[in-house]
């Protein structure tokens, strides 16, 4: 497994443009040939996908960037980290990478990201894949909205943060045996009080109307559903909405809760890698 030092080690930057603001975004970036993108969700970073993209970028380019307000890319108060604004700031770092086109492979809020894009430029994504994604007004989620409170940035410390993300991964990591190194990598960004500010303020701009306005029915790249049945925060039900709106998609069920890339590993894996591919 890669530790997290050396996934972050291993990570280059960009500055990317969102509303007038000049934010840095940190991705890695291996390989070669036609790009594929990877984009985690809240509260997590990159390494969500450690177990997945190297194998992906020993056939392809791989760049799996932590969204702004997330990980290694810029984290200071006083910018906007919607899903309408991440959108924004994956289209400039594909810009800056000099893409035409990309495959994107997207989770929670990074799938949702993916939706967007898929959605309001059909040519510009090949192939689609969505893991618990969320989409329509399948959110903000209540564990989400509550992070989100102003207050909660005022009231809580590194300490209390940490315990607090540390119990919703256990308790929503299927089989009782956590990987401690993945869980001290979805930590590890917000172990300061600016982590702390910062992961409320992304919580805080989850807006039902990024989701709502676009129609998945207009995404016309090949999509692959890789979906959690067991998830309590992105139900099934969704994904079967999206198989019936998408007119080229495919739902795989898989026995998982919502954090699909590290419940099950090689299946995500071996799925991902045969669709790419």
């Amino acid at each position: 497994m890669t530790a997290y030092s050396d996934w972050t080690a291993a990570q280059d930057s960009a500055t990317v443009t969102v509303d007038d603001h000049d934010l840095e975004i940190a991705y890695r970036d291996e390989g070669s040939g036609d790009p594929v993108l990877f984009l985690h969700g809240i509260p997590t970073n990159s390494y969500l996908f450690h177990a997945q993209f190297d194998a992906v970028a020993e056939h392809r380019r791989a760049i799996a960037p932590d969204m702004v307000g997330y990980g290694n890319s810029a984290m200071h108060d006083g910018f906007d980290r919607s899903i309408r604004a991440q959108e924004i700031a994956i289209r400039g770092l594909v810009d800056e990478l000099g893409f035409e086109t990309i495959d994107f492979v997207g989770h929670d809020l990074g799938g949702g990201v993916g939706l967007r894009y898929a959605a309001r430029t059909p040519d510009a994504i090949d192939q689609l894949v969505l893991s618990n994604c969320v989409s329509y007004d399948s959110w903000p989620i209540q564990t989400i909205t509550d992070l989100g409170l102003p207050e909660t940035a005022r009231e809580t410390s590194v300490d209390e943060l940490q315990g607090m993300l540390d119990g919703l991964f256990r308790d929503t990591l299927l089989g009782g045996d956590h990987d401690e190194t993945f869980l001290d990598a979805m930590k590890a960004p917000w172990a300061t009080e600016e982590g702390v500010t910062s992961v409320v303020r992304n919580a805080s701009a989850t807006n039902t109307s990024h989701t709502t306005e676009i129609d998945p029915s207009e995404v016309t790249a090949d999509t692959l559903l890789l979906w959690g049945t067991e998830d309590e925060f992105q139900p099934i039900e969704w994904a079967e909405q999206l198989e019936e709106d998408i007119d080229s998609c495919e739902l795989v069920r898989l026995e998982a809760n919502h954090w699909v890339p590290e419940d099950r590993r090689e299946q995500f894996r071996e799925h991902l890698v045969e669709f790419l591919s």
